[in-house]
């Protein structure tokens, strides 16, 4: 199931309350630490922002031309007006969250010191890493990938005909955790620098 057609599934029958600006929505969903979906409408615009423990993690902006998500969306979210609010199960907004990731959290104006740079801390950036999937040296089509980090899933992809997924994360390091048609399920540490932005896995 793609994004919209989730975002529908998981929307149908909400009640949305209130009638807030993008400020005011902001400071609601933190104070209240909740993991909720904001959504708003101005004429063919629609506008989403979901929160996971009080912070905004997801964003998706919808107008004739198309669907943008995350980063690509949050410049649109912030002119969003009369959002209304509701809870929503944390293991929904986490599912939802994968596909609409906002990573620059400096594009919201909120927690701008996470972009700032810490003395001996390695350098923080954003990229694409790929990862192939092989078994007797040969790539493995239609595989589930997911990675993992602290605990937490932040992506998971289906390989392509040459056994490829794709991930758009920070850089990092991750659990890669492959399940097969057996299905067993195998997990490979892999490391996401400027240098290593894509992994061989053989099962």
């Amino acid at each position: 199931m793609d994004v919209p057609e989730f975002l529908e599934t998981i929307s149908d029958g909400l009640q949305f309350q209130g009638s807030y600006d993008f400020s005011e929505l902001l400071s609601i969903a933190t104070a209240r630490r909740l993991n909720a979906l904001a959504a708003a409408q101005d004429k063919n615009r629609r506008y989403y922002l979901a929160f996971h423990n009080g912070e905004p993690e997801g964003a998706i902006y919808q107008d004739p031309d198309g669907v943008l998500y995350g980063d690509n969306a949050v410049v649109h979210i912030r002119s969003g007006r009369g959002y209304g609010i509701c809870e929503v199960r944390e293991d929904r907004i986490g599912t939802l969250v994968m596909g609409c990731r906002i990573f620059e959290k400096s594009h919201i104006g909120k927690d701008i010191s996470r972009t700032l740079p810490e003395i001996g801390k390695r350098p923080e950036g954003i990229g694409v890493v790929t990862i192939q999937v092989r078994k007797g040296n040969q790539p493995q089509n239609g595989v589930r990938v997911s990675l993992r980090k602290d605990g937490k899933i932040v992506g998971s992809d289906i390989t392509t005909g040459n056994g490829e997924a794709g991930f758009r994360v920070m850089y990092g390091d991750y659990t890669c955790i492959i399940q097969d048609r057996s299905p067993s399920v195998t997990q490979f540490p892999v490391e996401f620098t400027q240098t290593t932005s894509s992994h061989t896995l053989d099962l």
